[in-house]
């Protein structure tokens, strides 16, 4: 370490050096202070927890393929539906408990007045888990 002195012919630099010791002393005391409160945070109640043994209950979502074709034929399980009578089945379906899945796949050229309807037929039965189907592109 430098330190200052009163010649004159030997002080004509800055001094380039670091002093490290108070730059320990604050880590150490951070050290400390944390080692003292973090057995502080942990609000831990023991309990003495009943054991029981039972399996999960995993229930399968029910899914609905929907299809509308390039021609906008529609398609309910590849089985060809109009629209009246997809309505009526969402109906239905949004009466359920457990409220499936609708999987809907859409032809590119089908006009997109044919899926906004479907949309709106599968939402005023109150079925909401709607995804659409796609083709991943390849490079």
């Amino acid at each position: 370490m430098a330190f200052a002195s009163f010649d004159s012919k030997r002080s004509a630099g800055p001094v380039a050096e670091i002093n490290m010791v108070p730059l320990i002393d604050v880590m150490l005391v951070l050290l400390v202070i944390f080692i003292v409160t973090a057995p502080l945070l942990s609000h831990a109640v023991k309990l003495d927890l009943p054991k029981a043994s039972a399996s999960a209950n995993v229930l399968k979502a029910e899914k609905i393929d929907f299809s509308i074709d390039a021609a906008g034929q529609r398609f309910w399980d590849g089985q060809p539906i109009s629209r009246a009578e997809a309505a009526a089945r969402f109906a239905v379906e949004g009466q359920k408990a457990s409220q499936p899945e609708v999987h809907l796949r859409a032809d590119q050229d089908v006009a997109y007045r044919l899926v906004a309807e479907t949309l709106a037929d599968a939402s005023k039965a109150g079925l909401s888990k709607v995804g659409f189907v796609s083709e991943p592109e390849r490079p």
